[in-house]
């Protein structure tokens, strides 16, 4: 198997990712050469379209892809094969060329699992409400069911995303772990939950703000967000402000690399090296911000 590797991230509005560098140090860790890059589509020469950016990459010679906001479930229709895991959840995050066939798969529900596993000990899963039904949600949604016991209810700005979603969960885990409502109702449903989570952009410097009003979440809930840069969004500052337990995005970031690198490369890198890592640049930016 050859030690060299050529992966990129494509997305929109990725020039702050920590992905190169998290994929990278661990590589050279490992002793591979590996380069990671950024095909933000928000840089590249018009027209730059999701199918004419993969074929580009697998003429080029890359192992594969990263694929982030806003081309998650897009990405599909540009593919060969999906796992199966990818086609429950209907999105993909990781793509690997082996020659001109592209397979697609799903990591984020696995680090969203990872995630909730070490961070909610002893907490309460029996009722939880998340905002965010895209890409990154479907995913989110679907771990938290597969790991939890208990309901969920998902709300969007989309509203026929969320019953889309919820419809498709309901057949793999059952219509009584499963909802979803308009945005309206999230106060009161978050009101009677033991958790919340945050599976969409919201909070990130692109996208500011929070989707819960203010004085929604009590010391009694968890949150969670997925947002990992900036360390404390919006609604975690308001959530711990208000006794709640909190917890940001990056191990999600950090598990969800870690098994993209393996599928990318067949090497089994050190996930809590790669959390430590995404650890201290997050640190290390956060305090450059605030010289």
């Amino acid at each position: 198997m050859s030690n060299e590797y050529l992966v990129g991230l494509v997305g929109s509005g990725i020039q702050m990712s920590l992905s190169p560098i998290l994929h990278e140090t661990e590589a050279h860790t490992l002793g591979l050469d590996y380069r990671y890059v950024k095909l933000d589509v928000d840089n590249l020469p018009a027209p730059s379209q999701l199918g004419d950016i993969l074929t580009a990459a697998r003429t080029l010679g890359f192992s594969g892809v990263n694929v982030t906001h806003p081309f998650k479930q897009a990405v599909i229709g540009h593919l060969d094969q999906i796992s199966d895991e990818a086609a429950e959840i209907g999105a993909v995050n990781t793509v690997v060329f082996d020659g001109s066939h592209a397979t697609g798969y799903n990591t984020d529900s696995y680090g969203y699992q990872q995630l909730a596993l070490g961070s909610l000990v002893g907490r309460r899963t029996g009722r939880v409400v998340q905002f965010g039904a895209g890409g990154a949600g479907s995913a989110v949604a679907y771990g938290h069911l597969d790991g939890f016991p208990g309901r969920l209810d998902i709300v969007d700005i989309d509203t026929d995303r969320a019953r889309v979603l919820a419809d498709k969960l309901a057949e793999r885990f059952g219509a009584h772990r499963i909802g979803w409502a308009p945005t309206g109702d999230v106060a009161a449903l978050v009101a009677q939950a033991d958790g919340f989570v945050n599976a969409t952009p919201m909070g990130m410097a692109a996208h500011p703000g929070s989707p819960l009003p203010a004085g929604v979440i009590a010391a009694h809930h968890w949150v969670i967000d997925i947002v990992y840069m900036p360390l404390r969004t919006q609604l975690m500052v308001e959530a711990e402000a208000a006794g709640a337990h909190v917890v940001g995005g990056h191990a999600m970031t950090a598990y969800q690399a870690a098994k993209a690198f393996e599928l990318f490369t067949g090497e089994r890198p050190d996930s809590q090296r790669m959390l430590a890592q995404i650890q201290r640049e997050v640190a290390g930016r956060l305090a450059s911000a605030d010289a």
